[in-house]
């Protein structure tokens, strides 16, 4: 009896101690992350709910390493007249590694809303890695803005669940809005640069295969 008791003490010692350690830190905050603390715990206050606490994990689970925006791409690649849209995927979960995890992450070394709230007890393991931009919504929004370029229809659908991670990861208190927001904006960005980039070279090789041909013409 003494023994659960004495447990039961050290957890809820070790929650206030959490509980003090967020505040001191709210007030050491700039405006903005604060501002951003605000939001956040609103989105989780509101929108929680035993369904949401099931299927978050499974959707954030669909942007791990953007595995199933590889899987979509090579569908699109089985066929000639859609390959088009596959490697203009995969030029931009290329692109949106390098920015987010290579350059933006370690530059940035925004801490994670629950470095910072630890007495948040999270649904899924902690993620490595920096805060800012979110790398899952950054890499799904590149994707998802490749398909649209080409594809309106499909493209819709894929830009719902890339918004879709992006709330994931909020609603799994592993980012700020910022972060989400940020990665958004840079996500939409590479795709649209990853079409042009496509556009233009599948432009150029078949320019030179015109003239080859018209050369080759008695």
């Amino acid at each position: 009896m003494l023994n659960k008791f004495s447990d039961v003490f050290a957890y809820y010692l070790s929650i206030k101690l959490c509980e003090i350690w967020y505040h001191i830190s709210m007030m050491t905050m700039t405006p903005l992350t604060q501002l951003e603390f605000q939001i956040l715990d609103w989105i989780v206050r509101t929108f929680h709910h035993e369904i949401l606490d099931a299927y978050a994990p499974t959707i954030s689970f669909l942007g791990d390493y953007g595995w199933i925006w590889i899987v979509i791409a090579l569908l699109f690649m089985i066929r000639k007249s859609s390959r088009k849209v596959g490697v203009t995927i995969l030029l931009a979960l290329a692109f949106s590694h390098i920015v987010a995890d290579i350059a933006l992450k370690p530059f940035v070394a925004r801490l994670r809303p629950y470095d910072i709230n630890t007495a948040y007890q999270l649904l899924i393991d902690p993620p490595a890695g920096f805060s800012f931009p979110s790398g899952h919504t950054q890499s799904a929004f590149a994707a998802a803005a490749a398909i649209n370029h080409s594809n309106k229809i499909i493209g819709s659908g894929a830009l719902l669940l890339a918004a879709a991670i992006g709330f994931s990861r909020l609603y799994l208190y592993v980012h700020f809005p910022g972060d989400v927001l940020a990665g958004a904006a840079i996500g939409l960005l590479i795709g649209g640069i990853a079409d042009t980039l496509i556009t233009e070279i599948r432009y150029r090789h078949y320019s030179q295969r015109r003239r080859k041909l018209k050369q080759s013409r008695p």
